[in-house]
């Protein structure tokens, strides 16, 4: 079994594009790491300087405590997944799959032991004479993720394997993707912009953007404790709101409701609070910090509205508070009171984004 590191690692192509900026991550056996970012946010050229399909301008790429940086990526021992299948449109399913195998030199009955395991496993069984073009977007993945199975590498690395894919089939493979390398126990380096795959699929996710790690942590202390207001606002869907308010005393005001700042906080002239849209609520007896504004948008979700209103005091600039509320709760009138639940808000520096509270 291998360990993945990355020490330091930098690439830059001019002054002004340097895509990844000294980051440096680990990843032990079976861990599945997701890095997750903006386009543009150095994901995918790390995973490639993972790979060997470039050369960094400094830092280091470390598999099994070997130094792998300047390696082919024939050398490297890893198997890539690419987000356009690259399948070979002339050799059938097993001839993909059995490929990488032959130009190692790899025994026929041992090629043919790996590609019967992994079919086995990704249900591609009946398949194995049929052209890529003859499969459907799912199955062409389920390829794809078995080619690299076969490899045994001591690194898997994937870049967004399911953004060809419709909605429910998605959800699908994602599913398969979860249960076939919870069994590999080796590093997974997985990259998506899609937080619900990070969320699902990882035990660890490196939120990137400009190129530098913003946090690292698991999915759950991604979304429940976020290290900054960009971490804040990338992840959750619904997407948290971001008010910045103007501050009296140790009060923040929200149209004509002060809000207590946290009590270790020098009151700032303005500050960002934070709270997600499923922490507002319609008042209930105890609840002291409430809101009131005009509904403008209902956006039906199924089992909740996602109504939009417009919080403004007097002299202050409008705010847009989004809220989710069960579908089974209504209200008369365009205008409505909501409740924040307080140990659900975050307090963000407006210059640095960093968290205060």
């Amino acid at each position: 079994m291998a360990k993945l590191e990355i020490r330091n690692l930098n690439k830059t192509y001019n002054r002004k594009t340097v895509p990844v900026k000294d980051i440096s991550l680990d990843v032990s056996d079976n861990e599945f790491l997701t890095l997750l970012g903006p386009s543009g946010c150095g994901k995918s050229t790390t995973l490639r300087l993972i790979a060997g399909l470039e050369q960094p301008t400094r830092g280091q790429v470390l598999i099994g405590s070997q130094d792998v940086t300047n390696l082919r990526p024939g050398d490297r021992n890893i198997a890539m997944v690419f987000q356009s299948y690259a399948l070979y449109p002339h050799m059938s399913v097993f001839e993909n799959m059995a490929s990488s195998l032959k130009l190692r030199k790899t025994p026929s009955d041992e090629i043919h032991q790996r590609i019967g395991d992994a079919t086995r496993v990704l249900g591609l069984e009946g398949l194995m004479d049929r052209k890529p073009s003859q499969l459907s977007g799912g199955q062409r993945q389920r390829v794809a993720l078995g080619r690299a199975l076969v490899r045994r590498p001591d690194v898997f690395l994937l870049d967004e394997p399911l953004s060809n894919l419709d909605a429910l089939l998605r959800e699908r493979v994602r599913a398969d993707i979860k249960q076939l390398f919870e069994s590999q126990q080796v590093p997974v380096v997985y990259v998506t912009h899609d937080q619900t795959e990070a969320m699902t699929l990882s035990t660890k996710v490196a939120v990137l953007n400009q190129g530098l790690v913003q946090q690292l942590a698991p999915p759950a202390q991604i979304y429940s404790d976020p290290a900054n207001q960009f971490v804040a606002g990338f992840v959750g869907s619904p997407q948290m709101n971001l008010l910045t308010l103007p501050c009296q005393g140790p009060y923040a005001v929200l149209g004509s409701t002060k809000i207590p700042l946290p009590d270790n906080l020098t009151p700032p002239p303005e500050i960002v609070l934070g709270i997600r849209p499923e922490n507002l609520r319609f008042p209930q007896p105890g609840d002291d910090l409430k809101v009131e504004g005009r509904v403008f948008l209902v956006e039906n979700l199924g089992m909740s509205n996602l109504i939009s209103m417009e919080v403004k005091g007097e002299g202050q600039k409008a705010e847009i508070v989004r809220a989710l509320v069960p579908i089974d709760q209504s209200w008369s009138g365009d205008h409505v009171a909501l409740a924040l639940v307080p140990s659900a808000i975050y307090w963000f520096d407006v210059k640095s984004g960093d968290r205060v509270g």
